[in-house]
Parts: C-alpha cells; structure tokens; sequence
C-alpha cells in the first residue's frame, strides 16, 4: 500500500465519526426546483422486514435489492435458490406500480472483490458480461454500484491506487453495456458523505456514465466513536456552534494533525455543495436518509447529551420501528431538535442514553431541501427498518415530495 493509502486507512478507522457542516449556498433555481418531483429511493433487505407483496411501491421511484456480489470476478447471488424467488416477487410488484425501477445493489459494507474484479480490461470486460445475464434472468431496469470503496479499504477489504482510473473504466464498461438493451437501463453508485472519498474516484468522469449518485449522508458519526453527534444531519454547523464541547475539541485535534481536512462537522447539505462546487450536476446527487439510529451508552448530561464523550456504543444501529417502539414511547428518553444541524436527537438521563437517528421530521425536510435545492432527490437506507405503523418515515417522504 502506499503512504497515502495507509494515511486514509488510518482516517478512515479514526474519523468516521463527524457530523454536519453544509455550506449556505441556496439553489439559484429557487421555487422553479421546488416543482420538480423528487426521486425516492429505497435499498430493500428483504430479510429484514418487507416481503415484497407488503413494500408500498406506489410510494416510490426507485427500488434496489441489496445485495448481489462480486463471487469469481463475476455479479452473482451467494444464495441465488433463496434470493432469486424474492427479487423476481420484487420485480412482479410492477403490476401496482409500472413506473417503479427495480434495481440491484452490488456490494455493500465490508464486500469484497471490486478491486481484483475490476483491475484489468479482461476482468472488467468478464464482470460486465456477467451483470448484462444478471439484468437479463431478473428483468431489471439498472445496477447500483456500491463499492466502499475504491482506493479505500472500507473494512478490510483489498484496494489499490489503480482502483481510482479503474473504477472509471469499469462504470464506462457498464454504461455501454446497458446502453445495448432496447429499453432505458439506469447506472447509479453508492459514494461517501465526505470529502476524503472524492480524491480516490474520477467523480467528473465516472458521471459521465451514471445517472445518479446515492450520497451516503449518514454515518457521518460511526459505529467506531465515542464522542456523540448527529449521524445523518442535513443543516450548516459549524465549528464555533459546537465550541467548549468534547466533540469540538476532537474535531480541532484532527484537523490539526491534517487527519481531518474540515475543522467543521459533516452534512448533507455541506457535500451537497461540494460536490456541485466540483461540477456535478444537481440533478444527478441524491442524498440519503437513515431508517437507523445509534445510540450511545454513559453519556453525561450536559447539552443533553449532544457532542459529549461517551462510555462508548450501547447500539451500535438499532431500527427506527424499534425507536418508534421503544425509545418515543419510553418517558424517560426525551426528543430534542438542532436546529443548526435539521435533525433531531433523544435523551436518557435516568440511563445515561444519547440517541442519533432520522425522523419523519428530519427526512420530510431533506425531501423539501432536496426539491428546493434542485437536486435529484433522496434515498434510504434501508425500507425494511421503517415502521409498519401509520406516520413512517416514508410516509413523511412521499407526502413531502407531492407538495
């Protein structure tokens, strides 16, 4: 590995932790954005919640099975006698939705082999065959790419510094791939919520080939932190809104040893502005919610828990049906709303609890942000966590996005 590599593995263990920080620019299209109809997205684990009859397609763009995977330099199934009945019963949902386009994800956190698989014009060519049967057997309308990442190893998995120009390479193999198909195929990826993951991706050219980009907007404080903040933020904070906080001092201390290259939290809104600052074109970003919190254990009670040192994880995620069930029903854990950061956070003093996570607040005004910025629209992760109960956070989204 190089130095630079070995420098953003360390960045990568230590920093995923942040929270948000956009920039105030507002969208020159104004009201005419605000018109324009929102994509929503949904990465669907059928085993976590759903069956496919139950998913309220009518409430969607976009659906995308997750995952299929790299196995012998090819997009295959693990299990494709126990997965490949359910995406077929995902596809056949169309009949309630004909609109609706059923994708499959590649990859995922921790799934390996992009980088050998995409290391040489044979292996790319030899993948990309492969994804053409795959879109062909299921009947498909396109592929997510969720590769964490090139360039990165996200959890032990193998990278290279080739995998920036190969990634390029292999989003160009699918985009004429998809092409040759007689009907509209879409090409999307799965990219980090922080800048650090930009230097490693061609980000220009590779969306010369994708139709969107599903911006990752959570995690932005990760399973690895002790310190506490807001994990899937959409607003502006900035470093002197958090000053005197543990969180702060952290924050300063990266960005000092040149860890870190904001001194600010993390946002959706601050990539948002980054990424068109760099010449994406709005309407590709589709920035994401979480249908997950994490939740953190002995945290003290200043600022009600909020950007303070913890003992560590209690949750490392939990579920927001599992949040509507046991944490909002619960008095002993209070809600709180930033209005800096957009997002809301819950507080346990009886049990020294701090939770992070989405609410139908939180996600209605990403979906508003989202039209009124004139960006693609939002998608989230994952449906199968949202509650079956009236009021979910798709509900939220869906009314939002038909205002």
């Amino acid at each position: 590995m190089t130095t630079k590599h070995n420098y953003l593995l360390s960045f990568f263990a230590l920093t995923l932790f942040w929270a948000c920080s956009p920039s105030e620019k507002s969208s020159e299209a104004g009201a005419e954005a605000s018109t324009i109809k929102p994509v929503i997205m949904a990465y669907y684990v059928p085993e976590r919640n759903f069956k496919p009859e139950e998913v309220p397609v009518e409430k969607l763009t976009h659906i995308i099975y997750s995952f299929a995977h790299v196995i012998d330099g090819e997009m295959k199934f693990g299990k494709p006698e126990v997965a490949g009945p359910k995406l077929e019963a995902l596809v056949q949902q169309k009949e309630r939705n004909p609109d609706l386009k059923v994708m499959i994800a590649i990859g995922g956190w921790g799934a390996d082999g992009f980088s050998d698989m995409a290391l040489t014009e044979e292996s790319r060519v030899k993948f990309v065959a492969s994804a053409k049967t795959f879109i062909e057997t299921y009947q498909l309308d396109g592929m997510d790419m969720d590769w964490e990442y090139p360039g990165i190893s996200g959890a032990g998995t193998k990278a290279r510094p080739e995998d920036t120009k190969n990634f390029t390479a292999l989003m160009k193999g699918l985009r004429e791939m998809l092409d040759t198909f007689e009907t509209t195929k879409l090409l999307t990826f799965a990219s980090a919520g922080w800048k650090r993951y930009y230097d490693f991706i061609e980000v220009n050219e590779v969306m010369k080939y994708a139709d969107y980009t599903n911006v990752m907007t959570y995690d932005q404080v990760s399973g690895v932190s002790i310190y506490t903040g807001h994990h899937t933020p959409l607003g502006d904070v900035k470093n002197t809104d958090i000053a005197g906080t543990p969180f702060q001092a952290r924050l300063d201390s990266l960005y000092k040893s040149g860890d870190n290259p904001d001194s600010d939290p993390r946002s959706a809104q601050k990539i948002v502005d980054f990424l068109i600052e760099k010449g994406v074109d709005p309407k590709q970003i589709v920035i994401g919610g979480a249908f997950y919190g994490r939740v953190w254990k002995g945290v003290p009670p200043t600022n009600n828990g909020l950007y303070q040192l913890s003992g560590g994880l209690h949750i490392g995620w939990m579920a927001y049906h599992a949040i509507r069930e046991k944490y909002e029903a619960d008095s002993n854990f209070v809600r709180f709303w930033d209005d800096k950061a957009q997002a809301p956070y819950m507080y346990n003093a009886t049990d020294s609890l701090m939770l992070s996570y989405d609410d139908t607040v939180s996600v209605a005004l990403k979906t508003r942000y989202a039209m009124e910025k004139g960006i693609g629209g939002i998608m989230f992760w994952e449906l199968g966590n949202d509650t079956k109960q009236e009021g979910s956070l798709l509900d939220a989204i869906y009314k939002e996005a038909q205002k």
